[in-house]
């Protein structure tokens, strides 16, 4: 029905539809909160453990942008549709976390590039943003838009190149958009991947996960 409607209605009333449907939801939410849910954090967990990650990226105040009832950890700050648009964090002092997560968001965002810069503005010196995206050859299983999966992907990404028009390399993302960053790690998640069939969605870790250091300015 969602992609009957897409391919229907004309961008604007699309658009309006879609931003009345989440007015609903970030009202609902507002009233009686958001309930849990066991996403791809939930998913990435055990790899986590096993890897040290929380002990070693997770320590202090953190923020979960995006995280939609799945957070990274307990006592972290959410972030999601009901605060505002994620691409901006209005209102979010800057180098306020020790650490800034988000999961399966960057596609979402109309222009990842400033996203990222505001996600970085937030994370204090010698902090942590942590991304965890989903991987287009894992996920996607195509290389243009449209996503099969989900109607609001806005961009598909892979690791250390672009593909016009619609794949980005984090890497290179990175590279261009944030300063004073060192890149701790970029890696493809593979855990229980088994579904190579494009018409089938994947099953188990199909994304690939980034940490980044926040330097101190010297």
């Amino acid at each position: 029905m969602k992609q009957f409607l897409k391919e229907t209605l004309s961008p604007s009333t699309w658009q309006t539809l879609r931003s009345a449907y989440y007015s609903v939801i970030a009202i609902k939410i507002r009233l009686f909160g958001r309930p849990p849910l066991f996403a791809e954090t939930t998913k990435a967990k055990p790899r986590r453990i096993a890897d040290g990650f929380y002990d070693k990226f997770c320590a202090g105040k953190g923020l979960d942008v995006g995280h939609g009832g799945d957070k990274i950890m307990p006592d972290a700050d959410g972030w999601d549709f009901e605060d505002g648009d994620a691409q901006y964090l209005r209102g979010v002092p800057d180098e306020k976390y020790d650490f800034v997560y988000s999961s399966h968001t960057l596609e979402h965002m109309v222009d990842a590039a400033i996203a990222l810069k505001n996600w970085w503005r937030v994370v204090k010196p010698n902090g942590f943003l942590l991304m965890y995206i989903p991987h287009r050859d894992l996920y996607e299983k195509k290389k243009t838009l449209p996503s099969l999966w989900n109607l609001d992907h806005k961009h598909f990404f892979l690791v250390d190149h672009d593909e016009p028009p619609d794949t980005k390399g984090i890497v290179p993302l990175v590279q261009k958009s944030l300063s004073e960053c060192e890149i701790v790690y970029v890696k493809e998640c593979t855990a229980g991947h088994t579904v190579t069939d494009p018409a089938k969605p994947s099953d188990g870790e199909y994304s690939i996960e980034v940490v980044l250091r926040k330097r101190a300015k010297r």
